[in-house]
């Protein structure tokens, strides 16, 4: 029995080196797979604020070209223009209506 134990101590002993070579090498690639995770995450968040800042100045700039005098103004201007100029806009729908109206003798 004793004779049994003292064989098996080296092939034991390796099996148990070879366990623990396997958990770090599992601990490294989960490090590395994690770390992966992160970057690729990170890139993702960044790319999305990116395009998002793409899709606002995309839309600033399509708004300075329907809105008249607009395009050297900063976005506070841009904006008061836009309202002014939309309820200029209501204002002329308003006086169309009316003039359809005189004009086809409607009496509504």
């Amino acid at each position: 029995m004793v004779q049994d134990s003292e064989e098996l101590q080296p092939v034991l002993e390796s099996q148990a080196r070879r366990r623990w070579q396997m958990i770090r090498k599992q601990r490294v690639t989960r490090k590395k797979r994690s770390r992966r995770v992160l970057r690729n995450r990170r890139t993702r968040l960044e790319g999305s604020s990116s395009r998002a800042a793409n899709g606002i100045h995309r839309r600033v700039r399509t708004l300075k070209k329907l809105v008249p005098n607009s395009e050297s103004k900063g976005l506070e201007g841009l904006f008061r223009d836009t309202a002014d100029y939309i309820l200029s806009l209501q204002m002329r729908v308003k006086v169309m209506q009316i003039m359809v109206k005189v004009l086809t003798g409607s009496d509504e």
